[in-house]
C-alpha cells in the first residue's frame, strides 16, 4: 500500500487527489500474515514492511473520477488491483477456472516469467491468464473489504486505499506434522510460496504470525506504519492470542482451530458501527502523549467524503513517532484510556 508520509508539512491551499490503490492482507493456510519489506528507494513505505499492493492500472478496470464518491468504494477495479498486485510482488497467484470454481495451479516458473513481463508492461494481467486458460480470471469473490485509508491533506502524494482480507485455503493436515509430510493430490501445486520481486520494489517476501509482526514492530527490529499496526494488531487478536500450545503453538493448531479462528474474526470484520468492512479512515493528530508520541484520530473519512455519511473508527487511537521519515513506537489504545490517562490496550 503506498505511503502516508510521517512528517507533518503545512497544509497545501489545495489537497492533493488521492490516488486511488489496493492491499491485501493474505492469511496463509498456518493462519499467518504476509509482510513485503521494502528497499531503501521505495517512493513508498522505504525500508518498512507492508501489505501487497499498490495503486491502479488501467487495467484493473475504469475506475469512478476524482469528483465521483464511488471512487472511494469497493469495486472491481480496486479487487482487480490487489490480485494484480499480489501476483506481481509475491508471485502468489489467486486466481480460478471461471467454469468449475478450482483455483489454477500455475507451475513456479510460468509464474515468475507472467510476473516480470506484467511489470514490465508487456502484457497485461488479464492477459496472461487467458493465455493460461481461457476460463481464467482473477479470485476477486472471496477479498473481505477491511477498511479504507485516505492520506491526510497535509501529504503532498495522497491516497485512497482499499484494504482486503483473503484467507487461503486451510491445509487438511495443518495440526499433524507427521500427516504433513504425506503430500495430497494437488498439493505441491497449490502451496505457492512467497518471493521478492528481485529487488525492484521488494527485498523480503514471507508469512508470520501477526502477533510476531507486531512483536519486531514493537522491538525496533522492522517498520510498520499505522495502518498495517492497526490492522495486524486486530488480526493478531483473533488468529494468534490463545492459540493451541500457547507462543510457539501459533499458527500450529489443529483444522479446526484454525478454522474457529478465522470465523471469530470474519464476525469480528462485520461488527462497529460502521462495520470494519466500511469504515474509512483519515488519520488526524489529536495531541503529543507525555513520552513525545503523535496521538492519531481514527474517526475521519477525510474531506472528500465529509458530506457523504462515511466514518472510520472511533473506539481506539494510534500512538506513534515519526523519525526520519520512519514509523516508530507504535502501539492502539482505547480513545477513552489515552483521554483518561488509564492503561494501554
Amino acid at each position: 500500500m503506498p505511503s502516508h508520509k510521517s512528517k507533518s508539512p503545512k497544509p497545501q491551499s489545495t489537497p492533493a487527489v488521492p490516488r486511488p490503490s489496493s492491499s491485501v492482507l493474505l492469511i496463509s493456510p498456518r493462519n499467518e500474515v504476509l509482510l513485503l519489506h521494502r528497499v531503501k528507494t521505495s517512493t513508498s513505505f522505504a525500508s518498512a514492511h507492508v501489505f501487497p499492493g499498490g495503486n491502479l492500472s488501467g487495467q484493473d478496470g475504469p475506475c469512478p473520477p476524482p469528483e465521483d464518491l464511488a471512487r472511494h468504494d469497493d469495486g472491481p477495479w480496486y479487487r482487480n488491483a490487489a490480485i494484480r498486485e499480489l501476483f506481481e510482488e509475491s508471485g502468489i497467484l489467486l486466481a480460478k477456472d471461471r467454469s468449475s470454481g478450482k483455483m489454477l495451479a500455475i507451475p513456479e516458473e510460468q509464474r515468475e516469467a507472467g510476473r516480470r513481463e506484467i511489470h514490465q508492461h508487456k502484457i497485461t494481467f488479464a492477459e496472461w491468464l487467458r493465455e493460461r486458460s481461457s476460463a481464467a480470471v482473477p479470485d476477486t469473490e472471496q477479498l473481505i473489504p477491511f477498511t479504507r485509508w485516505i492520506t491526510p491533506t497535509n501529504v503532498p502524494r495522497r491516497y485512497t486505499t482499499q484494504m482486503y482480507l483473503y484467507f487461503l485455503p486451510l491445509s487438511p493436515g495443518s495440526g499433524d506434522p507427521v500427516l504433513d509430510e504425506i503430500p495430497s493430490e494437488g498439493q505441491t501445486e497449490e502451496i505457492q510460496i512467497p518471493t521478492s520481486d528481485g529487488g525492484v520494489e521488494i527485498s523480503e517476501a514471507r508469512f508470520l504470525p501477526a502477533s510476531e509482526w507486531i512483536r519486531m514492530a514493537q522491538s525496533g527490529e522492522i517498520i510498520l506504519f499505522p495502518p498495517q499496526f492497526l490492522l495486524l494488531h486486530l488480526v493478531a487478536g483473533f488468529l494468534d492470542e490463545g492459540a493451541e500450545g500457547g507462543g510457539a503453538g501459533v499458527g500450529a493448531g489443529s483444522v479446526e482451530d484454525l478454522d474457529s479462528r478465522r470465523a471469530e474474526l470474519m464476525r469480528f470484520v462485520h461488527t462497529g458501527q460502521p462495520p470494519w468492512t466500511e469504515k474509512c479512515i483519515c488519520p488526524k493528530m489529536l495531541k503529543m502523549s507525555s513520552d513525545g508520541r503523535t496521538v492519531l484520530a481514527l474517526d475521519q473519512p477525510g474531506p472528500e467524503l465529509k458530506e457523504s455519511g462515511r466514518g472510520g473508527e472511533s473506539e481506539r487511537v494510534v500512538l506513534v513517532r515519526f523519525k526520519q521519515g520512519a514509523s516508530r513506537d507504535v502501539d492502539v489504545r482505547w480513545k477513552k484510556d489515552v483521554f483518561g490517562g488509564k492503561g494501554r490496550l
